[in-house]
């Protein structure tokens, strides 16, 4: 009923309004009309730009303050958008050089970056206590198991919970992605994404790291929740043979990738098939798609200019075009609304991921191991009380605190 009372008033108090019209960047300058954001136009870099982004409108600051149905009367969401407010996935095998690029990507395109989600996440609390250090005291279907432990051994029976967390970790994190575009304008480069997570179970299945009703039940966690989120605008894969990954592999030099059982030519070939013959088809009838010979490396420049040579006006003309469909909102009141869903209902969202599936046992935990997880989870150091009201990490003035923060965990 609340989303309901919502959505009805946001669409009540917006009547009328619409999204802006659909100017060129080049219209724009010369007509004041708005310009083109979303799929509209094309992205550029510094370079074409002749300098950094410059905002039309100040960033709202929704990390600090709510955006619900009453802000959205005030503030609407397409003013601060132009040409550059575009989400872009980066993704390619194990050691590809993602990283580099994709921040080089985002400095030039004056995105922000978000870096690749790791089990540190979960296991550093706020105040960077690693909870890997109680280990010892909880029992074994309560221990930590992280990348370094999945290499080490792939086959354990917490291999099928390490995924459905890291896909977990991608969905919240693409949702903070989501909330910064609409609430400030500004793009975004993600390093892979939850959309593209399910190519690693799919691996992990074929080589028999986990059960068949393990897999069942991510596909199932991921059907009730991938549909919340707005697809991407362009995808770029980075291309690397094989016998090229496990080479550079052993030129970075981590000791849990270098002694790993996990990184066989058969599990990196899986890989490389199920990204290409099913991620990257099916990606590729919504997001614009670059793939590149990353073997040797590459220059982030070319890619840049490629990217600004794609016209993601081309699919406004064309209503039954299923490419960027997700960005396609008329009404500037439908905008509002998405900006409502990331910015306020995040705990929501993360809601969908309780499926209630009890048949697969390394996906379970007893009663009696439960008890002794929270016993000792919840009287780690920094862990009793919400971030800032913990006086045993050196937390002062609990009595005069009256806010936390916007997206602050429970």
């Amino acid at each position: 009923m609340t989303a309901v009372f919502r959505v009805g008033l946001v669409r009540l108090v917006g009547r009328g309004s619409t999204a802006p019209a659909p100017a060129t960047l080049l219209q724009a300058q010369t007509t004041g009309l708005p310009a083109a954001f979303m799929q509209k136009c094309n992205i550029s870099g510094k370079t074409m730009r002749g300098g950094p982004r410059c905002p039309k409108v100040p960033p709202y600051p929704y990390k600090t303050k709510k955006y619900n149905v009453f802000s959205a009367i005030f503030d609407k969401t397409t003013k601060r958008f132009d040409e550059n407010t575009k989400v872009i996935c980066v993704e390619g095998p194990i050691a590809a050089g993602k990283t580099k690029f994709a921040m080089e990507l985002a400095a030039e395109l004056d995105m922000q970056y978000y870096p690749a989600v790791d089990m540190d996440l979960i296991y550093i609390n706020p105040y960077g206590y690693d909870m890997r250090k109680l280990d010892p005291e909880l029992p074994p279907s309560c221990r930590s198991y992280d990348i370094k432990n999945f290499c080490a051994d792939p086959k354990h029976p917490s291999a099928a919970a390490f995924q459905i967390r890291m896909y977990m970790l991608r969905f919240s994190q693409y949702i903070d992605a989501l909330q910064h575009i609409l609430s400030t304008g500004q793009g975004v480069v993600t390093e892979r994404s939850p959309f593209s997570d399910f190519v690693f179970m799919e691996a992990m299945f074929r080589q028999g790291y986990i059960s068949r009703g393990a897999r069942s039940v991510y596909n199932d966690v991921r059907q009730n929740t991938i549909g919340e989120l707005l697809r991407p605008h362009l995808v770029i894969y980075l291309d690397v043979p094989v016998d090229v990954v496990q080479k550079q592999i052993k030129a970075r030099n981590l000791e849990h990738e270098v002694k790993s059982k996990v990184f066989t030519n058969a599990y990196l070939t899986d890989l490389e098939v199920i990204y290409k013959q099913q991620y990257l088809k099916d990606i590729s009838g919504h997001a614009e798609l670059l793939i590149y010979d990353w073997s040797a490396g590459g220059e982030t420049e070319v890619v840049v200019e490629d990217i600004e040579r794609i016209n993601f006006e081309q699919y406004e003309s064309d209503p039954h075009n299923k490419k960027m469909i997700d960005w396609r909102f008329p009404l500037e009141t439908e905008w509002c609304e998405a900006r409502i869903k990331y910015c306020n209902e995040k705990s929501d969202l993360m809601n969908y991921f309780n499926v209630p599936r009890f048949d697969v046992p390394e996906l379970l935990r007893s009663a009696e191991d439960g008890k002794v997880w929270r016993d000792v989870w919840y009287n780690a150091p920094g862990m009793k009380y919400r971030p800032g009201y913990n006086a045993d990490v050196g937390d002062t003035g609990l009595l005069t605190k009256l806010k936390i923060g916007i997206n602050e965990p429970f």
